[in-house]
């Protein structure tokens, strides 16, 4: 019988893992080239998993839920069709093969279950924890008592890595308040009689009341992973915040006359963000410390400037496709390559590598109504700028004839950096730049 192996591909130098999240294909049913078999998801983004060959779904190797390594073997595709058409008419001798297999697999189950437990490490109580559940319970500071609580997943409702990080991203469990005297009683007898005070402490820290009038709502997988790397971020990184004020009405009046005659010539749409993009990346090609990493005491100063465009996703999530060496595309590159990003992550449709590397970001959250914010850092860089509406306001115009008020189109910036390598001259200088390539705006620009 010819096999095929199909692995998991490689998604990108930084990407090691994936969770299957759906199987597309059964055991037994037939696949043709280029099939989509499967769908994974990773900490930056989810995928699909096609096959490159004929054949028939033979085995699966994994469950959906499942974490599994690149290149690592995902299924067995059967690729000789003479041999199919025997196993269809011997389908009682598969059947009772399969049994036996089933049965085998069982076994070796228990058997590596019986192993496993025989390796963990117990609480008070008799509940088995991995040693990995346990490194992970010390260094995130969950303690005893809230182990208890997770609901494990695993064989025989063992607590698995998956579990307790979902609970860490969580970081609170919805009891229904009926429930709460149950849990704290029992938590109570479990625990030795100088450890009862610090026990009713620690669980109700870690409980959140729920009446019954009250819905309770399942963070998405991606949900969980940004909460995760946003309080991760603000535990790692000294966030300082600059604000400054830009006049963009040149780029207004500028765009006005310019859109429609660049979407009818390359069929794109000319929006304010490339325009931004484009500043922001000769700014942090001017201000190269900007565009820096911290890996503990050293600073890795990057060659490359991909900045991270967040996005918003129809159901609230965000995401930050990467514009890669932005530096080095002109206006109608960077115009094409942001809304190609906007408009594929919007479908769920990047690909890992789009979603790395990434050296600075940006934020848009003007395109909400919002004057100004504090982003948070996207790990492991070291600054972030978010871009405020822009709003027709009164303003002092300054002429060689005097001053006067006219009306203007004006925005804030919002520069958050990283104070253990950025210091507040350094932050405002960069803002300032940004500011002043804003004004300075050419509106007699031919792209």
């Amino acid at each position: 019988m010819a096999k095929y192996e199909l692995k998991l591909p490689k998604m990108g130098e930084s990407v090691a893992e994936a969770t299957i999240t759906t199987w597309l294909k059964e055991v037994g049913e037939t696949i043709d080239a280029d099939d989509i078999v499967l769908e994974i998801a990773t900490d930056k983004v989810d995928t699909e998993v096609p096959c490159e060959v004929e054949g028939v779904l033979r085995e699966k190797l994994f469950e959906e839920g499942e974490v599994i390594q690149v290149g690592q073997v995902i299924a067995i595709i059967d690729t000789d069709t003479t041999t199919e058409q025997k196993e269809v008419s011997d389908s009682e001798t598969v059947q009772e093969v399969a049994v036996s297999a089933e049965n085998i697999e069982q076994q070796i189950e228990q058997v590596v279950v019986s192993n496993q437990i025989s390796a963990q490490v117990t609480n008070s109580v008799g509940r088995f924890y991995s040693p990995l559940v346990r490194n992970i319970a010390n260094e995130e500071g969950v303690t005893e008592v809230e182990l208890d609580t997770i609901t494990g997943t695993g064989v025989g409702e063992r607590v698995t890595k998956n579990d307790i990080l979902d609970y860490i991203a969580s970081k609170n469990i919805k009891i229904p308040q009926a429930d709460i005297p149950n849990i704290v009683n029992k938590q109570i007898k479990k625990a030795s009689t100088p450890e009862k005070e610090k026990v009713v402490v620690s669980l109700v820290k870690s409980i959140t009341v729920v009446s019954g009038d009250d819905e309770i709502i399942e963070m998405t997988r991606m949900g969980k992973m940004i909460s995760h790397h946003m309080t991760n971020s603000l535990a790692t990184s000294a966030h300082v915040q600059s604000f400054i004020e830009a006049d963009v009405t040149n780029i207004w009046n500028w765009r006005s006359k310019v859109k429609d005659s660049f979407q009818k010539r390359e069929g794109e749409k000319m929006t304010f963000t490339p325009i931004f993009m484009e500043v922001i990346a000769q700014a942090l090609k001017e201000f190269p410390m900007l565009n820096v990493s911290l890996d503990g005491d050293k600073i890795i100063k990057k060659k490359s400037i991909n900045i991270g465009m967040a996005a918003a996703l129809p159901n609230g999530d965000l995401i930050v496709p990467v514009i890669k060496n932005a530096d080095q595309l002109n206006l109608v590159g960077m115009a094409k390559s942001v809304n190609d990003l906007a408009s594929r992550s919007r479908n769920n449709q990047l690909k890992p590598d789009e979603v790395q590397d990434g050296t600075y970001t940006v934020t848009n959250i003007g395109s909400f109504g919002t004057v100004m914010g504090t982003p948070i850092i996207n790990q492991p860089q070291v600054g972030i700028l978010a871009l405020g509406a822009i709003r027709k306001v009164p303003a002092v115009i300054e002429t060689p004839e005097g001053d006067f008020i006219g009306i203007r189109k004006r925005m804030f910036l919002s520069h958050s950096y990283d104070h253990r390598v950025v210091n507040g001259a350094l932050g405002g200088q960069f803002v300032q730049r940004v500011k002043e390539l804003l004004e300075n705006w050419d509106v007699n620009r031919v792209i």
